[in-house]
Protein backbone atom coordinates (compact mmCIF):
# COMPACT_ATOMS: atom_id res chain seq x y z
CA UNK A 1 0.00 0.00 0.00
CA UNK A 2 1.17 2.67 -1.39
CA UNK A 3 0.97 6.29 0.90
CA UNK A 4 0.01 9.57 -1.07
CA UNK A 5 3.17 12.44 -0.96
CA UNK A 6 2.02 15.20 1.33
CA UNK A 7 2.79 18.90 -0.45
CA UNK A 8 5.60 20.32 0.85
CA UNK A 9 4.82 23.35 2.93
CA UNK A 10 6.38 26.40 2.37
CA UNK A 11 6.19 29.89 3.79
CA UNK A 12 6.74 32.04 0.53
CA UNK A 13 3.70 34.19 -0.17
CA UNK A 14 2.92 33.26 -3.82
CA UNK A 15 0.82 36.91 -4.56
CA UNK A 16 4.09 38.52 -4.10
CA UNK A 17 6.06 36.02 -6.09
CA UNK A 18 3.91 35.93 -9.05
CA UNK A 19 3.68 40.00 -8.88
CA UNK A 20 7.78 39.65 -9.17
CA UNK A 21 7.67 37.22 -12.11
CA UNK A 22 4.95 39.59 -14.22
CA UNK A 23 6.85 42.79 -13.28
CA UNK A 24 9.94 40.59 -14.56
CA UNK A 25 8.72 40.01 -17.72
CA UNK A 26 7.70 43.38 -18.29
CA UNK A 27 11.57 44.59 -17.79
CA UNK A 28 12.45 41.76 -20.12
CA UNK A 29 9.91 42.97 -22.65
CA UNK A 30 11.52 46.62 -22.14
CA UNK A 31 15.12 45.61 -22.32
CA UNK A 32 14.91 44.32 -25.98
CA UNK A 33 12.41 46.69 -26.97
CA UNK A 34 15.39 48.55 -29.08
CA UNK A 35 16.39 45.31 -30.81
CA UNK A 36 12.95 44.73 -31.80
CA UNK A 37 11.89 48.19 -32.69
CA UNK A 38 14.87 49.32 -34.59
CA UNK A 39 13.31 50.19 -37.57
CA UNK A 40 11.47 52.67 -35.61
CA UNK A 41 13.96 54.54 -34.05
CA UNK A 42 12.49 57.37 -31.74
CA UNK A 43 13.66 60.18 -29.22
CA UNK A 44 11.58 59.04 -26.47
CA UNK A 45 9.20 56.25 -26.53
CA UNK A 46 6.40 58.10 -24.41
CA UNK A 47 5.79 60.57 -27.19
CA UNK A 48 2.98 58.93 -27.89
CA UNK A 49 1.98 61.06 -31.26
CA UNK A 50 5.23 59.71 -32.69
CA UNK A 51 5.58 56.28 -31.34
CA UNK A 52 4.40 52.85 -32.68
CA UNK A 53 1.13 51.43 -30.52
CA UNK A 54 2.92 48.65 -29.06
CA UNK A 55 6.49 50.22 -28.57
CA UNK A 56 4.52 52.91 -26.09
CA UNK A 57 2.47 50.18 -24.64
CA UNK A 58 5.45 48.27 -24.03
CA UNK A 59 7.31 51.25 -22.16
CA UNK A 60 4.36 52.02 -20.07
CA UNK A 61 4.38 48.89 -18.16
CA UNK A 62 7.97 48.89 -17.84
CA UNK A 63 7.05 51.79 -15.80
CA UNK A 64 6.06 49.53 -13.00
CA UNK A 65 9.14 47.81 -12.88
CA UNK A 66 10.89 49.61 -10.81
CA UNK A 67 8.36 50.73 -8.36
CA UNK A 68 7.07 47.11 -7.57
CA UNK A 69 10.88 46.08 -7.20
CA UNK A 70 11.43 48.81 -4.89
CA UNK A 71 8.43 48.24 -3.15
CA UNK A 72 8.78 44.56 -2.58
CA UNK A 73 12.37 44.94 -1.55
CA UNK A 74 10.29 46.86 1.66
CA UNK A 75 8.13 44.50 2.16
CA UNK A 76 10.46 41.40 1.74
CA UNK A 77 13.33 42.96 4.81
CA UNK A 78 9.96 43.26 7.22
CA UNK A 79 9.19 39.45 6.57
CA UNK A 80 12.60 38.81 6.83
CA UNK A 81 12.60 40.42 10.26
CA UNK A 82 9.04 38.63 11.14
CA UNK A 83 11.13 35.63 10.63
CA UNK A 84 14.54 35.74 12.37
CA UNK A 85 13.09 38.83 14.86
CA UNK A 86 14.80 42.10 15.59
CA UNK A 87 14.94 45.29 13.76
CA UNK A 88 18.80 45.20 14.58
CA UNK A 89 18.99 41.67 12.52
CA UNK A 90 17.29 43.69 9.58
CA UNK A 91 18.90 46.83 10.12
CA UNK A 92 22.24 44.81 9.39
CA UNK A 93 21.15 42.64 6.58
CA UNK A 94 20.08 45.73 4.94
CA UNK A 95 23.17 47.79 5.01
CA UNK A 96 25.14 45.16 3.90
CA UNK A 97 23.14 43.86 1.23
CA UNK A 98 22.28 47.32 -0.11
CA UNK A 99 26.16 48.12 0.22
CA UNK A 100 26.73 45.10 -2.36
CA UNK A 101 24.33 46.36 -4.69
CA UNK A 102 26.33 49.61 -4.73
CA UNK A 103 29.64 48.71 -5.32
CA UNK A 104 27.82 45.75 -7.55
CA UNK A 105 26.50 49.15 -9.81
CA UNK A 106 29.98 50.56 -9.82
CA UNK A 107 31.78 47.85 -11.04
CA UNK A 108 29.83 44.37 -12.56
CA UNK A 109 26.90 46.90 -14.16
CA UNK A 110 28.28 49.69 -15.01
CA UNK A 111 31.47 47.53 -17.36
CA UNK A 112 28.20 45.87 -18.93
CA UNK A 113 26.98 49.18 -20.13
CA UNK A 114 30.22 50.62 -21.06
CA UNK A 115 32.78 47.53 -21.41
CA UNK A 116 35.34 50.19 -20.05
CA UNK A 117 38.24 49.28 -17.45
CA UNK A 118 38.88 51.85 -16.42
CA UNK A 119 35.46 53.83 -16.81
CA UNK A 120 35.49 56.82 -17.78
CA UNK A 121 31.60 57.58 -16.93
CA UNK A 122 30.22 56.02 -14.16
CA UNK A 123 26.04 55.47 -14.72
CA UNK A 124 24.44 55.32 -11.36
CA UNK A 125 21.19 53.56 -12.09
CA UNK A 126 18.73 51.40 -10.43
CA UNK A 127 20.55 48.83 -8.82
CA UNK A 128 22.29 51.98 -7.23
CA UNK A 129 19.12 53.03 -6.39
CA UNK A 130 17.52 50.29 -4.58
CA UNK A 131 21.05 49.64 -2.81
CA UNK A 132 21.00 53.35 -1.66
CA UNK A 133 17.52 52.73 -0.84
CA UNK A 134 18.24 49.46 1.11
CA UNK A 135 20.97 51.30 3.23
CA UNK A 136 18.56 54.42 4.12
CA UNK A 137 16.17 51.90 5.21
CA UNK A 138 18.55 50.26 7.49
CA UNK A 139 18.00 53.23 9.54
CA UNK A 140 14.51 54.00 9.36
CA UNK A 141 13.53 50.63 10.88
CA UNK A 142 14.21 52.21 14.11
CA UNK A 143 11.31 54.62 13.72
CA UNK A 144 7.81 53.42 14.69
CA UNK A 145 5.90 52.00 11.86
CA UNK A 146 3.29 54.84 11.92
CA UNK A 147 6.28 57.48 11.69
CA UNK A 148 7.31 54.81 8.90
CA UNK A 149 4.67 55.26 6.85
CA UNK A 150 4.09 59.52 7.19
CA UNK A 151 8.02 59.30 6.19
CA UNK A 152 7.45 57.18 3.03
CA UNK A 153 3.95 58.59 1.72
CA UNK A 154 5.25 62.18 2.32
CA UNK A 155 8.45 61.56 -0.02
CA UNK A 156 6.51 59.80 -2.59
CA UNK A 157 3.38 62.50 -2.46
CA UNK A 158 5.40 65.34 -2.42
CA UNK A 159 9.13 65.02 -3.97
CA UNK A 160 7.73 66.62 -7.16
CA UNK A 161 7.33 69.73 -5.04
CA UNK A 162 10.57 70.05 -5.33
CA UNK A 163 11.75 69.58 -8.88
CA UNK A 164 12.32 73.23 -8.76
CA UNK A 165 15.08 73.74 -6.76
CA UNK A 166 18.27 73.60 -8.38
CA UNK A 167 21.97 74.27 -7.02
CA UNK A 168 24.64 75.21 -8.98
CA UNK A 169 28.27 73.36 -9.52
CA UNK A 170 30.04 75.99 -7.20
CA UNK A 171 27.06 75.22 -4.40
CA UNK A 172 28.02 72.39 -1.20
CA UNK A 173 24.52 71.14 -1.82
CA UNK A 174 25.28 70.32 -5.53
CA UNK A 175 26.82 66.90 -4.74
CA UNK A 176 23.98 65.64 -2.22
CA UNK A 177 21.09 67.43 -4.38
CA UNK A 178 22.40 65.22 -7.71
CA UNK A 179 22.56 62.19 -5.29
CA UNK A 180 18.65 62.49 -3.90
CA UNK A 181 16.84 64.53 -6.35
CA UNK A 182 18.31 66.10 -9.68
CA UNK A 183 19.92 64.26 -12.63
CA UNK A 184 23.30 65.27 -13.03
CA UNK A 185 27.00 64.89 -14.15
CA UNK A 186 29.25 64.85 -10.84
CA UNK A 187 32.93 65.82 -11.77
CA UNK A 188 35.10 62.97 -9.79
CA UNK A 189 38.67 63.82 -11.45
CA UNK A 190 39.11 64.65 -15.26
CA UNK A 191 39.08 61.33 -15.74
CA UNK A 192 36.04 60.13 -14.67
CA UNK A 193 32.19 61.01 -13.92
CA UNK A 194 29.39 60.14 -12.36
CA UNK A 195 26.05 60.19 -13.96
CA UNK A 196 23.15 59.76 -11.11
CA UNK A 197 21.04 58.47 -13.64
CA UNK A 198 18.29 57.43 -10.90
CA UNK A 199 18.18 60.23 -8.19
CA UNK A 200 17.72 58.18 -4.75
CA UNK A 201 15.11 60.34 -2.79
CA UNK A 202 11.43 58.83 -4.25
CA UNK A 203 12.86 55.23 -3.94
CA UNK A 204 13.69 55.74 -0.22
CA UNK A 205 10.06 56.64 -0.20
CA UNK A 206 8.62 53.47 -1.54
CA UNK A 207 10.94 51.38 0.16
CA UNK A 208 9.83 53.16 3.29
CA UNK A 209 6.37 52.54 2.18
CA UNK A 210 6.97 48.57 1.35
CA UNK A 211 8.34 47.96 4.92
CA UNK A 212 5.33 49.85 6.52
CA UNK A 213 3.23 47.54 4.55
CA UNK A 214 4.61 44.54 5.72
CA UNK A 215 2.28 43.38 8.27
CA UNK A 216 -0.27 43.21 6.27
CA UNK A 217 0.95 40.12 4.79
CA UNK A 218 2.08 38.80 7.97
CA UNK A 219 1.59 35.10 8.48
CA UNK A 220 -2.22 34.31 9.78
CA UNK A 221 -3.28 37.84 8.59
CA UNK A 222 -6.47 37.18 6.78
CA UNK A 223 -5.90 37.52 3.07
CA UNK A 224 -9.30 39.18 2.53
CA UNK A 225 -9.09 41.63 4.68
CA UNK A 226 -5.65 42.44 3.15
CA UNK A 227 -7.15 42.58 -0.49
CA UNK A 228 -10.20 44.78 1.11
CA UNK A 229 -7.21 47.43 2.35
CA UNK A 230 -5.13 46.90 -0.82
CA UNK A 231 -8.29 48.57 -2.74
CA UNK A 232 -9.36 51.23 -0.58
CA UNK A 233 -5.62 51.93 -0.71
CA UNK A 234 -6.18 51.92 -5.00
CA UNK A 235 -9.56 53.79 -4.23
CA UNK A 236 -7.94 56.76 -2.55
CA UNK A 237 -5.13 56.70 -5.01
CA UNK A 238 -7.67 57.48 -7.56
CA UNK A 239 -9.01 60.64 -6.66
CA UNK A 240 -5.45 61.76 -6.35
CA UNK A 241 -4.28 61.06 -9.75
CA UNK A 242 -7.50 62.80 -10.80
CA UNK A 243 -7.32 65.93 -9.17
CA UNK A 244 -3.66 65.63 -10.02
CA UNK A 245 -4.71 65.64 -13.69
CA UNK A 246 -6.82 68.74 -13.47
CA UNK A 247 -4.56 70.36 -12.31
CA UNK A 248 -1.86 69.39 -14.91
CA UNK A 249 -4.68 70.39 -17.68
CA UNK A 250 -5.11 74.10 -15.97
CA UNK A 251 -1.11 74.17 -16.06
CA UNK A 252 -0.99 73.02 -19.57
CA UNK A 253 0.98 70.05 -19.03
CA UNK A 254 0.54 66.70 -20.57
CA UNK A 255 -1.93 64.80 -18.33
CA UNK A 256 0.26 61.14 -19.22
CA UNK A 257 3.11 62.59 -17.42
CA UNK A 258 1.12 62.06 -13.61
CA UNK A 259 0.00 58.57 -14.64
Amino acid sequence: MTSIPTPLLTQRLQSIDALRGLVILFMLLDHVRETFFLHRQVSDPMTIDATDPSLFAGRTLAHLCAPVFVLLTGLSAWLYGEKYQGRADVSAFLFKRGLFLVVLEFTLVNFAWTFQLPPSVIYLQVIWAIGISMIALSLLVCLPRPALLAVGALIVAGHNLLDGLHFGVESAMHVPWAILHDRGWLEVSEQLRLRTSYPVLPWIGVIALGYGLGPWFARGRDAQQRQHQLLLVVALYVPVRWFARLKAQRRDIAWLKYL
